[in-house]
């Protein structure tokens, strides 16, 4: 399988540049100079393209024989991809021929609309791969999913802890088996927002799967005991809605036909309303006056979960409240100048509006960075607060100790710190930055909610049961989720902080596919190969270096004389899509999610 992902990766950026290359050279004029250099560099293109497509085709003809309900619809797709490789070998094999022209033999510079052709079929046909590929990645994990689900009924109904150990073995493996293959969904997500979102549900999933085994272990070994019986039925809850939160983004759909509503932030509210106001630098009618003011009114009543909250510093509060007020008194200015400027364009009033412009969005810089130090100081100084975890041991302590009157006490003060943390994780969403950490930030809050009352359950369970080890060790599992979830918002603090300050880097993303299986025999002659660094910069050359030449290419084909010729146009669209394509695979370019690409590849050859 690792064969067959290293194979991918090369065929997309390889095929990617070669195509951008290929189409390219369409556009050439009837006698264009070749050099030896430019004739190498053409084969070297062709050769590329053949060995990755072979590479990729031969692992997808095995993944075909291992999903019979799409074998034939793999096969043809793989077989065209196969024979456009060819084919584009064959037509680029130049680098020997001093007069292409005069040969027999047909080359790139002989058949420019066989080239054409060649890029077409083998977009086409790559793409029906991934296409069909990506059905056989969602059903995998749905049936996955459902084997899970399966067996986490048969476990909430054992009555013997046999019985219980020998469900719980299938369910440790299939629960294994569904994280690789979400893991490799996870890498495979564009869209940043849904890879935070899938993060999320299988972190939720990772930490109950052992609180599932101790919970119901608890309730096993005390079944007429409530809190253990509350404590279980927690765990398995909290899973089945993870679970079907991975569907939901796997399939890209929501219960009931529902539409997903983010939740909105004062950071990307603010973000929006700047974009529109020094929009009218550009043009003063494109939106109305009720329309900042709205967005402005949304930002400011967001605002109020800060001056609101119980937590915010009395100087943070009166600063916020002191900049909302600065913000509509800047806005009103801005519309009365806007106004006017719309009556009567003059320099002076041309230059007001420029003044308003930038004394409004330098409040909102200001009021953007008020709420960002009201919330990350008081994230900083609750997570120093709690950094020694007293309740908790406390809890421990007294559980063991079957002191129901003073666990009574600690859970009290557990609840506390509950609500602070929460209304911590609430104001950090507003500052976070970008949508993958606000989504951190809601998980935050979610695991907090709930984790706080499974503690307390666990806890009164253990007071019941004081000698109870599998009640202690089942305390100890939910006190450390506590603790983890404590220590990750630290590491989630420090990166807003570098987002506000502007120290964070992109992440590279790859693509992942559905594994063939173990015991297929078309895959043991196949050499696994992992894309370590020395290989991911090789290849990263290669596309640098095929980029340089399409470069020195552009600049013999801008001296084509007929730009209005039809195959010159052709050429030249299919060469912008399949660059943009190539972008795609870098994680650069306007096409950002696997549905634009496909998008995109229809367009191309439709």
């Amino acid at each position: 399988s690792l064969g067959f992902y290293a194979g991918l990766e090369s065929l997309k950026l390889q095929n990617g540049c070669s195509c951008f290359q290929i189409t390219t050279l369409i556009n050439h004029k009837d006698r264009p100079k070749r050099s030896d250099k430019t004739l190498q560099a053409i084969q070297r293109v062709g050769q590329a393209v053949n060995l990755a497509v072979g590479r990729f085709v031969t692992v997808g003809e095995a993944i075909a024989n291992e999903n019979r309900e799409l074998k034939e619809e793999m096969s043809v797709a793989c077989i065209e991809a196969r024979r456009a490789g060819e084919t584009i070998a064959q037509l680029t094999d130049v680098a020997s021929l001093d007069h292409p022209e005069s040969d027999s033999h047909i080359t790139i510079f002989t058949d420019k609309t066989g080239v054409v052709k060649a890029a077409r079929l083998l977009l086409s046909s790559v793409t029906k791969v991934l296409v069909l590929a990506d059905r056989i990645v969602i059903k995998q994990i749905i049936t996955s999913r459902n084997k899970v689900l399966a067996t986490m009924d048969q476990l909430e109904k054992v009555s013997s802890f046999q019985e219980f150990v020998q469900i719980f073995s299938q369910f440790g493996n299939e629960m294994v088996e569904f994280a690789h293959l979400t893991g490799d969904r996870q890498n495979d997500l564009k869209d940043e927002k849904k890879k935070a979102r899938m993060a999320a549900s299988r972190a939720v999933l990772e930490k109950c799967t052992m609180m599932l085994l101790t919970a119901s272990k608890t309730c096993l070994r005390h079944p007429d005991c409530e809190s253990a019986r509350i404590n279980k039925d927690g765990v398995f809850h909290r899973m089945r809605l993870a679970l079907e939160q991975v569907i939901e983004i796997v399939t890209d759909s929501r219960p009931n036909g529902e539409n997903e509503m983010a939740p909105i932030s004062i950071y990307s509210g603010i973000k929006e309303f700047k974009n529109k106001v020094e929009g009218l630098r550009e043009n003063l009618y494109f939106l109305s006056k009720e329309n900042l003011s709205t967005m402005l009114e949304v930002i400011l009543e967001h605002t109020e979960d800060f001056t609101d909250s119980a937590y915010t510093s009395h100087e943070h509060r009166e600063h916020i409240l002191e900049l909302s007020k600065q913000a509509k008194m800047e806005l009103e200015q801005l519309v009365s100048v806007w106004m006017q400027a719309q009556n009567q364009k003059t320099k002076d009033l041309m230059e007001d509006l420029e003044v308003a412009i930038l004394k409004t969005c330098q409040c909102m810089n200001d009021l953007k960075r008020e709420v960002h130090s009201a919330a990350t100081s008081l994230a900083a100084d609750l997570l120093k607060y709690h950094t020694d975890h007293m309740v908790l041991k406390a809890l421990k302590i007294t559980g063991v100790e079957g002191n129901l009157e003073a666990v009574a006490e600690y859970t009290c003060k557990l609840s506390e710190q509950k609500e602070q943390l929460v209304e911590m994780c609430r104001l950090l969403r507003h500052v976070s930055g970008t949508e993958p950490l606000e989504i951190t930030c809601i998980h935050a809050e979610d695991t907090f909610q709930v984790t706080g009352p499974q503690i307390i359950s666990a806890a009164e369970t253990l007071a019941l049961h004081p000698s109870s080890k599998i009640a202690k060790e089942n305390l100890e599992v939910f006190c450390e989720a506590w603790e983890s979830q404590l220590s990750d918002m630290s590491l989630l603090l420090r990166e807003i902080n570098d987002v506000f300050e502007g120290r964070r880097g992109e992440k590279r993303v790859y693509l992942s596919l559905p594994r063939p299986g173990k015991h297929n025999a078309n895959l043991k002659a196949l050499k696994p190969v992992k894309l370590d660094t020395e290989e991911q910069a090789k290849i990263a050359k290669l596309g640098l270096e095929l980029h340089l030449l399409t470069s020195d290419v552009d600049s013999e084909t801008e001296k084509w004389e007929d730009q209005e010729n039809e195959i010159v146009q052709h050429g030249q669209g299919m060469s912008s899509m399949a660059y943009s394509m190539y972008l795609f695979t870098r994680g650069e370019g306007l096409l950002k999610t696997t549905q634009d690409l496909f998008h995109q590849a229809e367009v191309m050859y439709f």
